[in-house]
C-alpha cells in the first residue's frame, strides 16, 4: 500500500481515537447520582468580563458521596457561580452558604434514570455519526488518490475494507460505552 493510503487510514485511527474520548468525556457529564467534579467541567463563569470555568476560580471537592463543594478562592465569585450553575440547567440547585456553594445529588428516580439512559445513548449515537462521517471523508480521498492515478483499484478496495473495518471497531465501542454508562445509571 502506498504512503499515501497510510497516511489516511493513520488519519482514520487518529480522529476515530478523537471521537472516543470525546464520548467518553461527555458520558463523564452524565451524573449517576455521585457526586463528581466533572460535573462542573463544561460550566463557565463571568470572572471580571472573562468566561472562565469554574475549576479556575475556586476548588472544587467531594465532601460525601451525594455532595459536591465549590469553594471560590474570592468570596465575591460565590453569586457568579451560583447564577452559573442554575443557566447551566444541570438539574441541581446550588445551596449559597455565604463561604462556599453545595451541590446536593438528589436520589435518581426510575424517570430521570430513563432520561440520562436516553442521553448516555443520544451521547453514543452522536460519535457514531461522527465515526461515519470521518469514513466518509477517508473513502474520498482514497478516491481521489486512485483518480489521480497515484494508486490502485485493488489498493482502494483494500483501502476501503480497511477503513471499514476501523468504523465498525469504533462503533462497537461507542455502543459498548453507552451500555456501560446505562448499566451504571440504572443500577445507582
Amino acid at each position: 500500500m502506498s504512503d499515501e493510503l497510510n497516511i489516511i487510514t493513520e488519519l482514520v485511527q487518529e480522529n476515530m481515537d478523537k471521537a472516543i474520548n470525546h464520548l467518553e468525556a461527555e458520558l463523564v457529564k452524565v451524573r449517576a447520582g455521585k457526586a463528581n467534579p466533572n460535573l462542573v467541567d463544561g460550566i463557565v463563569v463571568d470572572y471580571y468580563g472573562t468566561p472562565t470555568p469554574i475549576s479556575q476560580i475556586g476548588n472544587i471537592s467531594v465532601s460525601d458521596a451525594r455532595t459536591l463543594t465549590i469553594q471560590p478562592w474570592e468570596k465575591n465569585m460565590l453569586q457568579p457561580i451560583e447564577r452559573a450553575i442554575i443557566a447551566a440547567n444541570i438539574g441541581i440547585n446550588p445551596q449559597n452558604d455565604g463561604n462556599m456553594i453545595r451541590l446536593f445529588m438528589p436520589p435518581l428516580t426510575e424517570e430521570r434514570r430513563r432520561e440520562l439512559v436516553k442521553r448516555s445513548q443520544g451521547e453514543g449515537e452522536h460519535s457514531k455519526v461522527a465515526i461515519r462521517n470521518i469514513r466518509r471523508d477517508a473513502n474520498k480521498d482514497a478516491e481521489t488518490e486512485e483518480k489521480d492515478k497515484s494508486i490502485s483499484e485493488d489498493d482502494l478496495k483494500s483501502t476501503k475494507e480497511e477503513i471499514q473495518e476501523l468504523t465498525k471497531k469504533f462503533e462497537d465501542r461507542c455502543t459498548e460505552a453507552a451500555k456501560a454508562k446505562e448499566a451504571e445509571v440504572m443500577n445507582e
